[in-house]
């Protein structure tokens, strides 16, 4: 297969998305991406052309959700300022953490630059790995050069007060208040706990007043939900 001239950002916007109703796949002739969106009024004729042509088109393989938050744990790790890390291991537990991850680091301007270069350099060593494993020859180099493998974040030890990760200690306390509850009492308190489950923990995630005045940046798309586990950084 002679070298191809890739389109690096298309090729770049197709690894990071990782969603059950997108494809993309790498044309093996001239480098572009071609996505294909369920639901979109192309998306027979996009998956007629691949199936046509099944040597032209690449299938892409994106960082599954699963490893985009081990990712996100081990950068959690690293954090030094203590009450930070624990704010980040409360919004990494369950679903939605990618989302509830990103609004927490809005307010931390610099550890938000430290993960997305993190993350970064993540993404480009998965890309280039797979371009090595697909045996796929570039005519043009990707803007961000070669990647080595990424280092691992310098872990900052935690004082370990039990064996619980912190989103645990607090339902744990939920709990004992709700046994504490008189039973006339709980269907409003099981209706009060319904609509914070409803409205997302987003709000209970909000900066202090003093973190507020702080400059932020633009979100970013971290991709899918993981699959539901309790957060544990060791």
């Amino acid at each position: 297969m002679p070298p191809i001239t890739v389109n690096w950002s298309d090729l770049e916007i197709a690894f990071e998305r990782n969603s059950p109703d997108q494809e993309s796949f790498l044309d093996l002739e001239n480098g572009d991406l071609l996505s294909i969106v369920e639901g979109e009024p192309d998306a027979a004729a996009r998956r007629a052309r691949v199936a046509q042509s099944p040597n032209r088109y690449l299938r892409v393989d994106p960082a599954s959700s699963r490893e985009q938050y081990r990712w996100m744990e081990r950068f959690v790790s690293s954090v030094s300022d203590e009450p930070l890390r624990e704010r980040l291991l409360i919004a990494i537990d369950g679903k939605g953490a990618f989302r509830r991850f990103k609004d927490v680091l809005l307010a931390f301007p610099a550890e938000r630059e430290r993960w997305f270069a993190y993350r970064s350099e993540l993404l480009h060593f998965h890309i280039q790995t797979w371009l090595d494993h697909m045996k796929i020859e570039v005519a043009n180099q990707p803007p961000w050069g070669h990647v080595a493998q990424p280092a691992e974040p310098v872990e900052i030890p935690r004082p370990v007060t039990s064996g619980e990760a912190p989103g645990e200690i607090l339902r744990r306390q939920a709990r004992e208040l709700l046994d504490e509850i008189p039973a006339a009492e709980l269907p409003s308190a099981l209706a009060f706990l319904e609509f914070l489950r409803d409205r997302g923990a987003s709000t209970l995630l909000r900066p202090s007043p003093t973190e507020r005045r702080r400059p932020t940046l633009d979100p970013d798309d971290l991709g899918d939900d993981p699959p539901a586990h309790t957060a544990q950084i060791r």
